[in-house]
Parts: structure tokens; C-alpha cells; sequence
């Protein structure tokens, strides 16, 4: 039997601050719906991760005197960690910092 594919995402966080419930709640509604469609035998790829870049990101990392790239680093550590907390089945975290 073929097996569908099954993709979906949460919002891509934009990481100018800590988690907050409402990333919680769209990233909670993502996972649900990846545990049904893997349930009913999808092939599923849950994607969640960080948007690091913009001219928000530059003020939050000078308001706490870092550089943009740790500001991200420490940031986009917290949004990960968070997935982890609410046990999400994630498939991948990804960052637009990232070289991929």
C-alpha cells in the first residue's frame, strides 16, 4: 500500500523574544494535526524553526549588548528547547541563519 505524503509547519518564529503562548498554541495545533495524519498512515514531515533575520533582531541583540549572531543563537536555543518542552514530533527545527 502507497503511503501519502503529509507535510505541515508552524509559523516560522521570528525570535525577538522569548516563547510565549502563543506560539505554544499554533505549535500545539501543528502537532496534532502531524500525531492524526501519522495515525491514519500519512508519511508525515513536521517542520517548526526561527526567522533571524530583520532589522527587529538587530535592536532586540543591542538592547541586550549582543551581536546579532548570539543574540540568535541564544534565542533560537530557547525556541528549540520549547519544542522539546511541549514534546512536540517534530520531524526538523530549522533556522534561516542556517547554511542549508
Amino acid at each position: 500500500m502507497k503511503q501519502d505524503n503529509f507535510y505541515i509547519t508552524t509559523p516560522i518564529y521570528y525570535p525577538s523574544g522569548q516563547p510565549h503562548m502563543g506560539h505554544a498554541y499554533s505549535s500545539i495545533i501543528a502537532d496534532i494535526f502531524a500525531r492524526f495524519k501519522r495515525n491514519d498512515n500519512f508519511n508525515v514531515f513536521f517542520l517548526t524553526g526561527t526567522d533571524e533575520h530583520g532589522l527587529k533582531i538587530q535592536r532586540a541583540a543591542e538592547k541586550n549588548s549582543m551581536s546579532p549572531d548570539k543574540f540568535c543563537n541564544e534565542i533560537s536555543a530557547t525556541f528549540k528547547n520549547f519544542s522539546k518542552k511541549l514534546n512536540l514530533s517534530n520531524n526538523d527545527f530549522i533556522r534561516t541563519t542556517e547554511k542549508r
